[in-house]
């Protein structure tokens, strides 16, 4: 069964592209729980151009883009976290932020992984500051019992700084999405194909 959660040492980093990059070459659905910020493209909307798969509808969509506790108190909205439960079957479901970003005020997105129990693939980027921010993700996850599949990295390859997360944070390397420049859906499966192995995935 393909269905993993990603998630991201911080905000910013190319994680819903990597998401819709694993969707696409999975042939996978995709669902975000909760969308925070309305503006402009919705990360289900960028992966539902990009890979072109079933995106699932969010739970919550919070107009102002905050942090979704502080999103869901200007909205006026409540989130339930008792409701956030994945759909059944192949799934990528992507976070928001990094994993301790909270949900609510007294939950946080690796608290909700610990009690999905679904594998997590770690979206780190390798610009500088990265070694620090990945391991302090992973030591996280880990002290919440959250199961981590792999590491995804995100940008120009720096291969020191790739392989001592790995090596210190005791995590397989899968593989590293470039910067893709112009995103298109066909540039986006070729980059995947050439940096990661199908078969980590099934």
């Amino acid at each position: 069964m393909t269905r993993f959660v990603v998630t991201g040492t911080d905000t910013g980093i190319g994680k819903t592209v990597f998401s819709a990059a694993l969707a696409q070459a999975t042939g996978t659905s995709y669902w975000k729980p909760i969308q925070s910020g309305l503006e402009e493209e919705t990360d289900s909307a960028t992966v539902g151009r990009l890979a072109g798969v079933p995106v699932l509808p969010e739970a919550y969509r919070l107009v102002t883009p905050a942090s979704p506790h502080r999103a869901a108190e200007i909205d006026g909205v409540e989130i339930d976290v008792a409701t956030l439960v994945p759909p059944p079957g192949d799934l990528i479901i992507e976070g928001a932020g990094g994993a301790l970003v909270p949900v609510t005020r007294a939950t946080l997105y690796a608290d909700l992984f610990a009690r999905w129990q679904i594998p997590v693939i770690l979206c780190a980027r390798t610009s500088l500051g990265t070694i620090n921010h990945s391991l302090l993700t992973i030591e996280a996850l880990r002290s919440r019992g959250v199961p981590i599949h792999g590491l995804a990295f995100l940008g120009d390859a720096v291969e020191d700084s790739e392989a001592i997360i790995a090596q210190i944070g005791g995590v397989r390397r899968l593989g590293r999405l470039p910067i893709i420049d112009p995103l298109t859906p066909h540039k986006l499966a070729a980059a995947f194909a050439a940096h990661f192995d199908p078969a980590d995935f099934r």
